[in-house]
Protein backbone atom coordinates (compact mmCIF):
# COMPACT_ATOMS: atom_id res chain seq x y z
CA UNK A 1 0.00 0.00 0.00
CA UNK A 2 1.84 3.29 -1.05
CA UNK A 3 0.06 6.05 1.17
CA UNK A 4 1.84 9.75 1.21
CA UNK A 5 1.25 11.85 4.36
CA UNK A 6 1.68 15.53 3.39
CA UNK A 7 1.53 17.65 5.97
CA UNK A 8 1.05 21.89 4.75
CA UNK A 9 -0.56 23.08 7.38
CA UNK A 10 1.71 24.57 9.97
CA UNK A 11 0.33 22.38 12.96
CA UNK A 12 2.34 19.48 14.41
CA UNK A 13 -0.16 16.36 14.15
CA UNK A 14 0.70 12.32 14.34
CA UNK A 15 1.24 11.53 11.17
CA UNK A 16 2.63 8.20 11.98
CA UNK A 17 -0.98 7.37 13.10
CA UNK A 18 -2.55 9.13 10.35
CA UNK A 19 -0.40 6.33 7.96
CA UNK A 20 -1.37 3.71 10.30
CA UNK A 21 -4.98 3.99 10.69
CA UNK A 22 -5.01 4.71 7.12
CA UNK A 23 -3.19 1.73 5.88
CA UNK A 24 -5.16 -0.46 8.79
CA UNK A 25 -8.94 0.82 6.85
CA UNK A 26 -7.53 -0.31 3.29
CA UNK A 27 -6.11 -3.46 4.36
CA UNK A 28 -9.56 -4.33 6.84
CA UNK A 29 -11.52 -3.31 3.60
CA UNK A 30 -9.20 -5.49 1.08
CA UNK A 31 -7.83 -3.14 -1.03
CA UNK A 32 -5.30 -4.33 -3.05
CA UNK A 33 -2.01 -3.82 -1.52
CA UNK A 34 -0.63 -1.99 -4.53
CA UNK A 35 -3.29 0.70 -4.20
CA UNK A 36 -2.24 4.89 -3.55
CA UNK A 37 -3.71 7.04 -1.10
CA UNK A 38 -2.73 10.28 -0.60
CA UNK A 39 -3.39 11.91 2.59
CA UNK A 40 -3.08 16.39 2.67
CA UNK A 41 -3.53 18.00 6.47
CA UNK A 42 -3.93 22.08 5.51
CA UNK A 43 -4.49 24.47 7.45
CA UNK A 44 -8.36 26.06 7.97
CA UNK A 45 -8.23 28.63 4.88
CA UNK A 46 -6.66 26.14 2.41
CA UNK A 47 -9.84 24.12 4.05
CA UNK A 48 -12.21 26.45 3.39
CA UNK A 49 -11.14 27.33 0.05
CA UNK A 50 -11.69 23.92 -0.91
CA UNK A 51 -14.82 23.33 0.66
CA UNK A 52 -15.94 26.56 -1.22
CA UNK A 53 -14.53 25.85 -4.63
CA UNK A 54 -15.94 22.13 -4.56
CA UNK A 55 -19.08 21.90 -1.87
CA UNK A 56 -20.35 25.50 -2.85
CA UNK A 57 -20.52 25.86 1.40
CA UNK A 58 -18.97 28.52 3.62
CA UNK A 59 -15.94 27.91 6.23
CA UNK A 60 -13.63 25.24 6.52
CA UNK A 61 -14.64 21.72 6.83
CA UNK A 62 -12.91 18.65 8.73
CA UNK A 63 -12.85 16.32 5.95
CA UNK A 64 -12.86 15.57 2.15
CA UNK A 65 -12.17 13.19 0.06
CA UNK A 66 -11.25 13.07 -3.43
CA UNK A 67 -11.65 9.93 -5.41
CA UNK A 68 -9.83 8.94 -8.44
CA UNK A 69 -10.21 5.56 -9.74
CA UNK A 70 -13.62 5.13 -7.77
CA UNK A 71 -12.19 1.73 -6.32
CA UNK A 72 -14.54 -0.58 -4.12
CA UNK A 73 -13.99 -3.49 -1.85
CA UNK A 74 -14.30 -6.62 -3.19
CA UNK A 75 -18.25 -7.60 -2.75
CA UNK A 76 -16.97 -11.85 -2.32
CA UNK A 77 -13.92 -13.37 -0.01
CA UNK A 78 -12.44 -14.88 -3.02
CA UNK A 79 -12.67 -12.20 -5.38
CA UNK A 80 -9.45 -10.55 -6.35
CA UNK A 81 -9.46 -6.62 -5.54
CA UNK A 82 -8.86 -4.29 -7.93
CA UNK A 83 -5.71 -2.24 -8.29
CA UNK A 84 -5.68 1.66 -8.64
CA UNK A 85 -5.38 4.78 -7.59
CA UNK A 86 -7.68 5.69 -4.20
CA UNK A 87 -7.49 9.61 -4.46
CA UNK A 88 -6.83 12.08 -1.83
CA UNK A 89 -8.24 12.70 1.63
CA UNK A 90 -7.69 16.15 2.88
CA UNK A 91 -7.86 17.02 6.29
CA UNK A 92 -8.03 19.97 8.96
CA UNK A 93 -6.31 19.91 11.93
CA UNK A 94 -8.09 22.97 13.12
CA UNK A 95 -11.15 21.92 12.76
CA UNK A 96 -10.47 18.52 13.97
CA UNK A 97 -9.10 20.02 17.61
CA UNK A 98 -12.58 21.75 17.78
CA UNK A 99 -14.29 18.72 16.85
CA UNK A 100 -12.37 16.65 19.86
CA UNK A 101 -12.89 19.12 22.25
CA UNK A 102 -16.64 19.78 21.43
CA UNK A 103 -16.98 15.80 21.24
CA UNK A 104 -19.47 13.96 23.92
CA UNK A 105 -16.23 11.83 24.49
CA UNK A 106 -13.79 14.42 24.51
CA UNK A 107 -10.44 13.54 22.75
CA UNK A 108 -7.67 14.68 21.37
CA UNK A 109 -6.88 16.83 17.92
CA UNK A 110 -5.14 13.65 16.83
CA UNK A 111 -7.81 11.48 18.06
CA UNK A 112 -10.20 12.95 15.93
CA UNK A 113 -7.25 13.13 13.05
CA UNK A 114 -7.68 9.50 12.98
CA UNK A 115 -11.56 8.73 12.80
CA UNK A 116 -11.40 11.39 10.34
CA UNK A 117 -8.97 9.74 8.10
CA UNK A 118 -10.91 6.56 8.27
CA UNK A 119 -14.12 8.61 7.44
CA UNK A 120 -12.34 9.71 4.43
CA UNK A 121 -11.21 6.36 3.64
CA UNK A 122 -14.16 5.42 3.63
CA UNK A 123 -15.54 8.09 1.08
CA UNK A 124 -13.56 7.22 -0.90
CA UNK A 125 -15.20 3.56 -1.46
CA UNK A 126 -18.09 5.35 -2.10
CA UNK A 127 -19.84 4.98 1.25
CA UNK A 128 -21.70 8.01 2.00
CA UNK A 129 -23.94 9.12 5.18
CA UNK A 130 -26.91 11.51 3.34
CA UNK A 131 -29.74 8.97 4.21
CA UNK A 132 -30.22 7.27 7.44
CA UNK A 133 -29.50 3.98 6.36
CA UNK A 134 -26.37 4.70 4.37
CA UNK A 135 -24.81 6.72 7.88
CA UNK A 136 -25.73 3.81 10.05
CA UNK A 137 -23.47 1.35 7.85
CA UNK A 138 -21.02 4.28 7.61
CA UNK A 139 -20.63 4.89 11.18
CA UNK A 140 -20.92 1.52 12.25
CA UNK A 141 -18.05 0.38 9.67
CA UNK A 142 -15.95 3.63 10.51
CA UNK A 143 -16.29 2.66 14.63
CA UNK A 144 -15.64 -0.98 14.31
CA UNK A 145 -12.23 0.05 11.94
CA UNK A 146 -11.16 2.70 14.79
CA UNK A 147 -11.99 0.70 17.42
CA UNK A 148 -9.63 -2.50 15.72
CA UNK A 149 -7.14 -0.02 15.37
CA UNK A 150 -6.95 1.14 18.84
CA UNK A 151 -7.52 -2.13 20.10
CA UNK A 152 -4.43 -3.76 17.98
CA UNK A 153 -2.14 -1.01 19.41
CA UNK A 154 -3.24 -1.64 23.04
CA UNK A 155 -5.27 1.61 23.28
CA UNK A 156 -7.35 1.74 26.02
CA UNK A 157 -10.74 3.72 26.68
CA UNK A 158 -13.53 4.89 24.33
CA UNK A 159 -12.88 5.21 20.95
CA UNK A 160 -14.14 9.05 19.67
CA UNK A 161 -17.39 9.11 18.73
CA UNK A 162 -18.40 10.39 15.15
CA UNK A 163 -18.15 14.01 14.96
CA UNK A 164 -18.17 14.17 11.47
CA UNK A 165 -21.38 15.83 9.81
Amino acid sequence: MSIDVNNESGTEVDEQAILDIARYALARMRIHPLSELSVIVVDADAMEQLHIQWMDLPGPTDVMSFPMDELRPPSKDDEEPPQGLLGDIVLCPEVAERQGKDAPTQHSMDEELQLLTVHGVLHLLGYDHEEPDEKAEMFGLQAAIVDGWRAEKGMTGPSPAPTVS
